[in-house]
């Protein structure tokens, strides 16, 4: 049997996170496994060969993704040459669906069957993409609890798998190695910031967060400012001049570990995304913050349609932490809002218990990342090999997905139409 040859899609931080994790776990079970596809450092280090890179097409918003359309293009001609010539068993694209949603479509129109993991939020805008999903992609592994009977709904196949978050151990660094390395004081309160993982993203959400952090300075504290791997130096750069610009160098410290920053940290500033599980997961006690471009948000007010922004609340089904979006996203308002987070009491304490029960739900009942291994392994199998389960002590699960891998073989190579650009 040839070793698999896998094609993988990751475009942001937390997308990146979880694609190094796959190959990782993917790898024990089968040493000679090749990747490629769509990728960033973390994952390009492990082995996964970059034909674009992450952080060549991962801009949000809808006039951002306008302004870098030349780039955005040229990427996906290149991923889509290589789909074509290379031909993998199969793919898994990983949340950012822009462009993995058109990936899928040219993967599907070579034959190749599809995982995704990491739903799109079709849930909460943009429902007419739920034909897309069903025409191309072979299997959804979603890690919100709800989203599985979403997709189950509209005759999708869905299996929720639990987030991969929430299966990670608490950072073991110590308060004090944590302060050593980044030149904090263990003395001190320490403050998180979290603007986002993207340059744009960043640009408009950290200026508030910095104004707000000099309300909050009183001499005794101190700011966290993580920055995600996937950025590019030149945006690092970007950042922490802004943090100079500000005139908060002198307690804004600059970090390369989230994790360890929200489980050290007393509480938090944190741009709606996947920052906002991960400090639910940590039981850090925080504020949720978010800004658009005007035209991105006067649109999305007229699509989106859940009730809360925060995915700690959709997963609560109702407001555990403060949403801060738009115009009501001021430095007044933030400090207002973290306050009371700040200081043992009453709200402290109820936040910390409701985030415990989000990070519950979260877990599901099984290793998320190891099942989308062995869905991954048992498509790539059963397309070589054509034999259901592909190979000894195959389970149920893997015979599941093999049996969409076929159907996805017999019918999706012959489906005519479609311009992918």
């Amino acid at each position: 049997m040839s070793e698999p040859l896998i094609f993988l899609s990751a475009g942001e931080a937390s997308g990146e996170r979880y694609g190094a994790l796959l190959i990782e776990e993917m790898k024990r079970t089968e040493p000679g496994a090749q990747f490629f596809g769509l990728c960033g450092e973390r994952m390009a280090a492990l082995g996964c060969e970059a034909v674009a890179r992450s952080e060549d097409v991962a801009v949000m918003g809808i006039t951002e993704v306008i302004a870098h359309m030349p780039r955005i293009y040229a990427a996906f001609r290149r991923l889509k040459r290589a789909i074509r010539e290379r031909r993998p068993q199969v793919a898994v694209l990983i949340d950012f669906p822009d462009v993995n949603l058109r990936l899928a479509e040219a993967l599907s129109r070579q034959g190749v069957p599809v995982i995704y993991f990491v739903s799109p939020q079709l849930w909460a805008w943009k429902k007419r993409r739920i034909e897309r999903v069903r025409r191309f992609v072979s299997r959804m592994l979603v890690i919100f609890p709800f989203e599985e009977q979403f997709y189950d709904e509209r005759g999708v196949e869905a299996e929720f798998v639990g987030h991969p978050l929430a299966e990670l151990p608490l950072p073991e660094v110590s308060r004090a190695e944590f302060a050593s390395r980044w030149g904090l004081d263990a003395g001190k309160r320490w403050i998180g910031l979290l603007p986002g993982s993207r340059a744009r993203e960043i640009g408009l959400n950290l200026p508030e967060m910095l104004s707000a952090a000099r309300l909050l300075d009183d001499g005794r504290t101190e700011f966290v400012l993580p920055l995600a791997a996937t950025l590019r130096e030149a945006d690092r750069r970007g950042t922490r001049a802004m943090v100079d610009e500000a005139g908060m160098a002198a307690t804004v410290r600059v970090v390369d570990d989230a994790r360890g920053a929200l489980h050290h940290a007393r509480a938090s500033m944190v741009a709606s995304g996947t920052a906002t599980v991960e400090a639910a997961l940590m039981g850090n006690p925080f504020v949720v913050v978010y800004r658009v471009s005007r035209l991105t948000y006067a649109i999305a007010q007229r699509v989106v349609t859940v009730p809360h922004v925060a995915m700690v609340n959709l997963v609560a089904e109702r407001r555990v932490v403060p949403e801060l979006i738009q115009d009501a996203f001021t430095a007044e308002a933030v400090v207002a809002a973290l306050r009371p987070l700040l200081a043992d009491g009453v709200e402290r304490e109820r936040m910390i218990e409701e985030l415990g029960a989000v990070r519950a739900r979260l877990r599901g009942d099984g290793n998320a990342i190891a099942r989308l291994a062995s869905h991954a392994i048992a498509c790539s199998r059963h397309t070589t090999d054509a034999a259901p389960g592909g190979g000894s002590g195959a389970s149920i699960e893997s015979a599941r997905t093999s049996a969409v891998c076929d159907e996805t073989n017999r019918g999706k190579a012959a489906a005519d139409g479609g311009k992918w650009v």
